[in-house]
Formats: structure tokens, C-alpha cells, sequence
């Protein structure tokens, strides 16, 4: 070995406390606090970003769980001509409230108490009306007052400002006007009429629609990952199924809703605006989420579980589905819940295929007609009547919940089977 080729090592020690190194020791100093300082910062502009959007919504929205109401004095063996009670029980009931003319009476009653201000009222108010003879039908024997909903923009009005005219019907009716919760709102579906709209047909809608996307995504992108990491031969092949896979998960997701809109109803001919249509088309959209987060999962878990399992005999399927599946669960339903969150999102893929359609009958199935949370957003959102704003923020707030309860279900199932090794 040539000993002149190696470098004398420097005997001097590093001088710590001599000011060259203290400059340096001050420098790295400053440089990490402004770095905490910058993150804080941006922790907080967030935060505060998002409890401004909070603080929007949910002012905006709690009015949309609420509603005007003016009290209406009826005197039903006048306006009925003596109905009875028994009428209105039993399996005719509806029937018989049909033929009573129940909208008429209402009207009626209006013009005796309210006379010139006959407007006052929501155009569906006498179907407050019907829902209280179906719950106590003595009252159709008495005089009674019952509280209905008043005109979308003497509402608006008396929530916040109105227009001019419907500001002087509140003042005059001040004293008589009071607010109580939209029990519409949570079981009615789309209506013209901002006091009679409701969330119900949309939510359920939603509801359906994930349903079939976690059942037609979540199994098919599970097995795809499983097949990827554990079986498929390295290939180009495996590797252009590889790239295609993560270019999917890029793509924009309207480029699916022309795919759903081509395939499902234009080669199948599956019913437009149906909530099935809706669930393929946002599993195609779903399903390269999982299979990329699937994999990741697949692969860390350590290969001394796989090891292990061969050494006492079980088969390479056994292994996979008794050892390796269930230890990267927890990971693969994370990109499940991204995957799912996103779907519930979205609006441009289910505009495609139709699902803007005016709802205004709760789907019984998963071939009925139907529309989801954030198309009734995007319907709401341009309505001009103000009565539609309030609607439209209750609904996100809605969303956001049912959003929250996906998700909350989701990290109990994954924290449920994480295994720490």
C-alpha cells in the first residue's frame, strides 16, 4: 500500500467555542426557527381558512333547518260540513283526505282569517295541514290552530333581509310570526318551492350510489392488488398494466362520465339517471385508488409473515388470504376511504350520465330515477329564488355530515384490524 497516498488526517480539533463556528451554530439556529415559524403559519392560515368556510356554511345553512310560520285559526266542522274523525283512519284514510279537499279548506280558512293577504302562505301548506288530520284525525271535529309555513319571501325576510314588500308584511305580522324546525327538509325531496325542498331523495340517492360503488370497487380493486403484487409475472405487460393503472388514478373525472355515459347506456342501454348507472360509473373512477393503495399495503407487510406461513405448510393462496390480507387491511380501506371520499364529491361523471334530472320522489331502487347530494347542491345553487341559498349551504352541511360518517365508519373498521408488529 502506498502510504503517500493517504491524506495526513488534521490533528487540530474543531474549535466549537471560536467565533467562526458560533456564526455557523447561529445561522443553523435562525434557519430551523424560521422554519418552525413557516410551518406554524401555515398550520394556521389553513385552519383558519377552513374554520372561515365553517363559519359561512353553517351560518348560512342552520337557517335552511328552519322555517317562518304564521298561525292558522280553522274551524273544520264549518269548512268539512261535519266530517268524522273515523273517516280519516285505516287503510282509506288517504283516499278519504283526497276527496275532503284538504288544499281547498286551507284556502279557505286563509280568506276568513287573512283575507287580502292571502299569499302570506306557502303554496304547500295545506300539506301540513293533511300530515296533521293523519296523525290526529279528532281535530277535522273541532276548531283548532295549527302554525303552517309562510311564503318563501317574507321567510327570507324575516331570517335576514328580504325585499322591500315582504319586510312590511313582517313588520305588520310580527308579533304573530315565529320560526320552528323544517321537519320538510329532512323528508321531502326537490320541489320548486324553496319551503317545501327537501334532502331526503338526494341523500338516499347518495346513499345507494355508494353503496354500489364500494360493492362493485372495493372487491374487484382488491383482488387486482393482490393478483399485482403476489402473482403477476415482471413483464412489460404487468408493467403497462402497472402505468395505466396509475395514469387512471389521475385522470379527470368527467373522461369517466363519458365513459359511463358510452358504455352503460349507450352499449348496455342502462335507464339514464337510474342510481346503478351512477355506482358503476364512480367505481371505474374508484377502483385504481384502492388498487394502487392496495399494493402499497400488500407490500409492507414483511416478508417473514409470508416466510412463516410456507414453513408450517399453508398453500401460496392460504398465505395470501390468511396472513398477508388481513395485515394490510388497514391500509388498503385508507385508500378506500380517499377513494370513496372523493366519489361522494363528485358532480361532473353523474351530470354526464343524467343524474341532474328533477327528483321529486325518493328512489325505491337501484334502476329509479335519482339525483345525489352534490347535483342537489349544484341545482340549488342556481336557482334564483333567495329562498334556494340557505337550502344550498344546509345541504353541504348535510353532506359534509354524511361525508364525516362515512369516513368515521371507515378509520373504526381499519383501527379495528391493524395489527402492530
Amino acid at each position: 500500500m502506498n502510504s503517500a497516498a493517504i491524506s495526513p488526517v488534521d490533528p487540530t480539533p474543531t474549535d466549537w467555542r471560536g467565533e467562526v463556528m458560533q456564526r455557523r451554530i447561529k445561522k443553523r439556529y435562525a434557519a430551523e426557527r424560521r422554519f418552525k415559524t413557516l410551518g406554524i403559519g401555515s398550520v394556521l392560515l389553513s385552519a383558519s381558512f377552513l374554520a372561515f368556510l365553517l363559519f359561512v356554511m353553517v351560518g348560512n345553512g342552520l337557517r335552511g333547518f328552519t322555517q317562518t310560520e304564521l298561525p292558522l285559526d280553522l274551524d273544520f266542522p264549518a269548512l268539512t260540513g261535519g266530517a268524522s274523525a273515523s273517516q280519516f283512519e285505516g287503510p282509506n284514510a288517504e283516499a278519504n283526505l283526497k276527496s275532503l279537499g284538504v288544499q281547498e279548506i286551507v284556502d279557505a280558512g286563509i280568506d276568513i282569517q287573512y283575507g287580502e293577504n292571502s299569499e302570506l302562505f306557502s303554496a304547500g301548506a295545506w300539506k301540513a295541514v293533511r300530515s296533521a288530520i293523519l296523525q290526529n284525525p279528532n281535530i277535522v271535529e273541532q276548531k283548532t290552530t295549527l302554525t303552517l309555513p309562510v311564503e318563501s319571501e317574507i321567510d327570507v325576510a324575516y331570517k335576514s333581509d328580504g325585499s322591500k314588500a315582504a319586510e312590511q308584511i313582517v313588520a305588520k305580522f310580527d308579533n304573530e310570526l315565529s320560526t320552528g324546525f323544517n321537519w320538510n327538509f329532512l323528508s321531502n325531496s326537490d320541489a320548486t318551492d324553496p319551503m317545501q325542498v327537501g334532502i331526503w331523495g338526494a341523500l338516499k340517492g347518495s346513499l345507494i350510489t355508494m353503496i354500489i360503488t364500494l360493492l362493485m370497487a372495493f372487491p374487484i380493486g382488491v383482488l387486482a392488488a393482490l393478483y399485482l403484487e403476489e402473482y403477476a409475472p415482471k413483464n412489460r405487460i404487468t408493467d403497462l398494466i402497472e402505468v395505466s393503472i396509475n395514469n387512471l388514478a389521475a385522470v379527470p373525472s368527467i373522461i369517466f362520465g363519458l365513459l359511463g355515459l358510452a358504455v352503460f347506456l349507450n352499449i348496455f342501454g342502462l335507464p339514464r339517471s337510474a342510481a346503478l348507472v351512477g355506482g358503476l360509473t364512480l367505481a371505474l373512477m374508484t377502483m385504481p385508488v384502492i388498487v394502487i393503495s392496495g399494493r402499497n399495503a400488500v407490500k409492507s407487510v414483511p416478508p417473514s409473515i409470508r416466510e412463516a406461513a410456507l414453513g408450517i405448510g399453508a398453500s401460496p393462496i392460504q398465505v395470501v388470504f390468511h396472513h398477508v390480507l388481513p395485515l394490510a387491511l388497514p391500509g388498503i380501506l385508507t385508500g378506500t376511504i380517499i377513494g370513496m371520499a372523493r366519489a361522494l364529491g363528485e358532480t361532473a361523471p353523474l351530470l354526464m350520465i343524467g343524474m341532474r334530472a328533477f327528483i321529486a320522489t325518493p328512489p325505491n331502487g337501484v334502476t329509479d330515477p335519482a339525483t345525489v347530494l352534490p347535483v342537489q347542491i349544484f341545482l340549488w345553487s342556481d336557482e334564483v329564488n333567495r329562498g334556494f341559498v340557505e337550502k344550498t349551504s344546509a345541504a353541504i352541511i348535510v353532506l359534509l355530515l354524511f361525508l364525516l360518517t362515512m369516513n368515521a365508519l371507515a378509520i373504526y373498521l381499519r383501527n379495528r384490524f391493524e395489527t402492530r408488529w
